[in-house]
């Protein structure tokens, strides 16, 4: 055998048993794992189909590419720093969190494993990041900033019934947005010269308590303040709100599509959706110290007219003709 011919031979031999093994595993490349941690439940509405569509935006595919882990909190957050800390254990590669409670849960779980959040409150005032240009640490995400418009909610109420006097607002006392959503009522009642009473559910029993004592204060509209409790009870504060006639305005459009009389809040389904893409950029190596925090530049505004009319409520045009989704 001439020497070419044996050179040839013996390196084509090492390339072919080289590259074998390198394509058997490139074919069984172990998928990336996000752990999917949320305040509610697996029916919660938007959910993970908007998040793997951003993710498929990156080039990651359910199944293909990735596999999601569950955690669901069911409207318990004391539940959410366990569930953090499975997926923890789990070595997950990245954990999308869902709420301020599980913001929080997964910060506190973890320095290192990057982290997507969206939270109702402020990123920076809550020390999930150093700043909203450059997060620093291992989370970035989104401020969809429900607490910041609830001066706008009480606004809105207002508008809607111009004879408003005096307006209650909804809280949970056990919640992070309790006292942000407290000060922006304040602000927004003393802008409309609205008297303010606050009422409080930190359960369900409580929900129907804290309706029934609107009454008795004398209030003639409610503003729900945004919450991922709440969030999670919209068929029940809306049946609330109906049971016992009163005028309620929430943080988000859910609630107006199950039979809420007005919401004004971010688009959560937009939200999810850019957590997904920001999920596939950390995948593709880009660090969530580096990705800023995003912040909403649009807000909708949904009224349901079936269900002004069952209050006898005769919406001004004013608000039809700016509403960004009118239910009939």
């Amino acid at each position: 055998m001439k020497r070419r011919d044996f050179i040839t031979a013996l390196f084509g031999t090492a390339v072919a048993v080289d590259l074998l093994p390198l394509a058997a595993q490139a074919q069984h490349k172990p998928m990336a794992v996000i752990g999917y941690l949320h305040f509610a439940n697996a029916d919660y509405v938007p959910g993970a189909k908007e998040f793997l569509q951003g993710l498929q935006e990156k080039g990651y595919a359910d199944g293909k590419d990735v596999v999601l882990e569950f955690r669901w909190a069911e409207g318990h957050y004391d539940r959410l720093p366990a569930l953090a800390a499975e997926l923890v254990a789990r070595k997950v590669d990245l954990i999308v969190a869902f709420g301020p409670p599980s913001a929080h849960a997964a910060k506190m779980a973890t320095s290192t494993i990057p982290i997507v959040f969206e939270v109702g409150n402020d990123a920076v005032e809550a020390g999930l990041v150093a700043s909203l240009s450059r997060p620093g640490g291992n989370a970035t995400g989104f401020n969809v900033l429900f607490t910041q418009v609830i001066p706008k909610l009480v606004d809105l109420l207002s508008q809607l019934i111009p004879s408003t006097k005096r307006i209650a607002l909804l809280v949970n006392p056990n919640s992070p947005t309790a006292a942000p959503s407290i000060q922006g009522a304040q602000e927004g009642a003393r802008s409309r010269n609205v008297q303010l009473a606050i009422v409080k559910a930190a359960n369900e029993s409580d929900i129907d308590t804290a309706f029934a004592s609107i009454g008795n204060l004398q209030g003639d509209g409610i503003v729900v303040s945004p919450d991922p409790f709440f969030d999670t009870r919209r068929a029940q504060l809306v049946d609330a709100a109906a049971r016992y006639k009163i005028p309620a305005i929430y943080f988000e459009r859910g609630f107006c599509t199950v039979g809420g009389l007005i919401s004004y809040g971010s688009d959560l389904a937009a939200v999810y959706r850019q957590m997904g893409v920001y999920a596939g950029r950390i995948l593709s190596a880009e660090k969530p110290a580096d990705l800023p925090v995003v912040q909403p530049t649009k807000y909708d505004l949904v009224v349901n007219l079936k269900t002004a009319k069952t209050l006898g409520i005769d919406v001004p045009q004013s608000l039809l003709v700016t509403a960004d989704e009118v239910i009939e």
